[in-house]
């Protein structure tokens, strides 16, 4: 990158941006797509596993998804680990 113009310098950062972008997009459009599913989906029990607190004391109501924080947080370690493999 030493080589280039000051102008090309920009141009190749600007395309670097724009592909971040698109990747990010891609993510929020997937997630996206994945709430949909497990939402139609009674057999997934994705935050309502044993493990999740529900209390609830007349108005008041507390909701703390522990078991599948920890199932998300197990998921999504794994995911980045294989990427990082490569």
């Amino acid at each position: 990158m030493k080589n280039l113009s000051p102008e090309r310098r920009e141009t190749s950062r600007l395309g670097a941006i724009g592909k971040q972008l698109v990747i990010v997009g891609a993510l929020i459009v997937l997630i996206g797509v994945i709430l949909i599913v497990v939402e139609r989906a009674p057999w997934l029990k994705i935050g309502r596993l044993p493990g999740d607190f529900l209390i609830e004391r007349g108005n008041w109501r507390f909701y703390f998804p522990l078991a599948t924080s920890i199932l998300l947080s197990i998921i999504l370690t794994l995911i980045m680990w294989l990427f990082r493999r490569r």
